[in-house]
C-alpha cells in the first residue's frame, strides 16, 4: 500500500474511535488493540502521537479511554496521515528519490503525479467522521475478518 504500516493502523484506529465514540463513550486500548487487529504496545505509542496532535482525545482514570470530539471528527485523514508520515506521500517521488522534479524527472514521475494528485484529494476531502454511516450499517470494515 501507499502508506506505512504504521500510518495504516493509525487510520484505522482512529475511525474505529470516531465510530466508538460517537455517543460520547471511551474506547480503551485494549478494545482498540482488538477492534483492528493491532498489537497493544504498537498502537498505544501511535495513539499518544496522535493525541499529542489532537487528532484524538484521551482521558485517564477508571472511566478513561480514547474518544474523538467534535471539532477532531472534522479533521481529514490527510491530517492523520500527515501526523504520522509527514507529506511525502503528497509530494514525494513514486521511486523515493530525492531529487525528482519536473526538471530532473524519475522514470514514474508523470504517472505517480497524477496518482499522488488524486490520493491527495481522497484524503484531503474524506473527514474522520465520514465512516460511521457505512461502519454501523456492516457496508464497509476495518479489520480483517
Amino acid at each position: 500500500m501507499v502508506f506505512s504500516k504504521t500510518c495504516e493502523y493509525a487510520i484505522r484506529a482512529v475511525i474505529y474511535i470516531a465510530q466508538k465514540s460517537e455517543d460520547g463513550t471511551k474506547v480503551g486500548i485494549k478494545e482498540i488493540s482488538a477492534g483492528i487487529d493491532s498489537p497493544v504496545h504498537f498502537i498505544a505509542k501511535i495513539l499518544q502521537d496522535l493525541s499529542k496532535r489532537e487528532i484524538v482525545q484521551s482521558s485517564k482514570g477508571p472511566n478513561g479511554g480514547f474518544y474523538i470530539d467534535k471539532d477532531s471528527r472534522k479533521k481529514t485523514l490527510a491530517d492523520v496521515v500527515t501526523a504520522i508520515d509527514g507529506d511525502k506521500l503528497f509530494i514525494g517521488c513514486g521511486l523515493g528519490l530525492k531529487n525528482c522534479s519536473e526538471s530532473k524527472p524519475c522514470p514514474l514521475h508523470s504517472e505517480f503525479k497524477s496518482i499522488r494528485e488524486k490520493i491527495k484529494v481522497t484524503l484531503h476531502n474524506a473527514t474522520i467522521g465520514d465512516f460511521n454511516e457505512s461502519l454501523n450499517a456492516g457496508l464497509s470494515f476495518i479489520k480483517e475478518r
